[in-house]
């Protein structure tokens, strides 16, 4: 099963981007990173439909689709390891995470997703919600493969 994470913005250089790194080497394969940016100004509304756009176009026909949303469900890492695992075991040859941009999804991405997920009702930078991703992905494989990072 392959892992994409597709996200608005591109990473500089600096702690947040060597922490996911840290994690995403530790996947095999680790996950695929498409990076996305509308460079015109738009208005609002008409960039969180540019950007849903821009974010759907990377996402492989027929792949699931989680998209980090604060109003998305809040769920424990192992329930979040028990769904990746029934996607894996249904066949799901691809997952794609999505991360928006500073205004949210818009609604082609809201509609498009398979899971809206929360990581809290609390407001996080992207670049940490990227790190925090990857945290999360190490953590659901140690879960289901009773390597003893996860100690719950």
């Amino acid at each position: 099963m392959r892992l994409l994470i597709a996200a608005v913005g591109k990473a500089k250089a600096g702690p947040e981007q060597e922490l996911f790194r840290q994690y995403c080497r530790r996947l095999t394969p680790p996950p695929i990173l498409k990076e996305v940016e509308e460079k015109r100004p738009l208005s609002g509304a008409q960039l969180k439909a540019r950007e849903a756009e821009l974010l759907l176009a990377v996402i492989p026909d027929g792949a699931k689709v989680v998209a980090l949303d604060e109003r998305g469900r809040d769920l424990g890492s192992v329930e979040f390891a028990g769904k990746l695992r029934d996607w894996r075991d249904g066949g799901a040859q691809d997952i794609a995470f999505v991360i928006g941009g500073a205004d949210g999804h818009g609604d082609a991405v809201r509609d498009r997703a398979d899971l809206l997920l929360s990581f809290g009702r609390l407001t996080w930078p992207h670049m940490l919600v990227r790190a925090l991703l990857a945290e999360q992905l190490w953590r659901a494989h140690s879960i289901l493969t009773g390597h003893p990072y996860h100690r719950a």
